[in-house]
């Protein structure tokens, strides 16, 4: 046999043993999230990545492992979690909300991340453009420049006495929002409404700032892990003060919010499956282009618009995805 070829056989072989190594290892995948296990939302997201990763071959406990921790949406949480997530060497991670990702990026910035629910990942400097992400972290993005606009046109639609909207968020958590709240503020005039920011950093802080609103004020709710983890608050706050409100989260509806328009984050941990999949099987996430949302969903809770004595136009029922009654 010539040298050349013996070189290249061996070449050949070498590659074919250290597949079949990782072919043999158990793979291993991290899932940081912002909200607590016990958070039915979160469970069926979850249960989403779960079934995406067996139905692509994988079967936890046999040829991966999963490991989970829950930081529930603040900064020095997700920084501890982060740490327990990379001393286990976890071949990837898939990260929750953006306290995570910066959380993960900061204790491991070697490690493949894939995010889900996260708002502007290039202003937010995790990747270099949605086309070409270019280092670790690749993923979901939850919005898109026209969404801030959309839930105005909505609130006045839904609530025609509203004079006033209020954008509430945790800027620590959910920063994308300071961008948004401009652009809502661009189109304000077309609408005849005062925009208004109410930044709540702590729970308590949320009742006080509802009832702080003019009586023809309306709510906007972005979606924020923060906010999320607190909704009971907001909801009952809004019910309390009779404010009519709109909310980027679409499971809010069904717990007694008046309207939600957003795309659909367990469809978000079902895609992240796949990505899942593919870095697992070799490829990188500053190949893999971060995706946004397609489609939006709209969902209206009849039994909240009477208790607040809204009218439902017929129009906007037949516009909407869902409807409560």
């Amino acid at each position: 046999m010539r040298r050349r070829e013996f070189i290249a056989l061996a070449a050949g072989a070498a590659v074919w043993s250290v597949g079949a190594r990782a072919q043999d290892r158990r793979m291993r995948i991290g899932v940081l999230s912002g909200v607590a296990s016990t958070d039915p939302q979160m469970q069926a997201r979850l249960a989403a990545f779960q079934q995406g990763i067996r139905q692509l071959g994988w079967d936890d406990g046999r040829n991966v492992q999963i490991d989970y921790r829950f930081a529930l949406g603040r900064a020095e949480q997700a920084e501890l979690a982060a740490q327990e997530l990379a001393a286990l060497k976890p071949d990837v991670i898939v990260a929750h909300s953006t306290p995570n990702v910066v959380a993960m990026r900061n204790v491991a910035p070697a490690v493949q991340v894939i995010f889900v629910m996260v708002s502007e990942p290039v202003s937010q400097g995790f990747v270099k453009s949605l086309a070409s992400p270019g280092g670790n972290l690749t993923g979901f993005s939850n919005s898109e420049p026209t969404m801030g606009p959309k839930w105005l046109e909505l609130l006045k639609e839904m609530a025609p006495r509203t004079t006033q909207a209020c954008v509430m968020f945790n800027p620590d958590t959910a920063p994308y929002v300071v961008p948004l709240v401009e652009r809502i503020k661009a189109v304000a005039e077309r609408f005849a409404v005062q925009v208004i920011s109410a930044e709540v950093r702590e729970a308590s802080r949320i009742e006080p700032a509802i009832a702080a609103l003019a009586p023809t004020a309306g709510l906007i709710v972005p979606a924020d892990i923060f906010i999320g983890a607190h909704r009971q608050r907001v909801l009952d706050s809004a019910s309390l003060h009779r404010i009519p409100a709109i909310y980027g989260f679409n499971f809010i509806p069904s717990e007694g919010g008046l309207m939600s328009y957003g795309p659909d984050f367990i469809d978000q941990f079902r895609k992240a499956a796949e990505y899942t999949d593919r870095i697992l099987r070799g490829a990188k996430a500053a190949d893999l282009p971060v995706q946004q949302p397609t489609k939006f969903e709209m969902v209206i809770n009849l039994k909240t618009a009477k208790a607040l004595g809204l009218n439902v136009s017929l129009a906007l029922q037949t516009a909407a995805d869902q409807v409560i009654e």
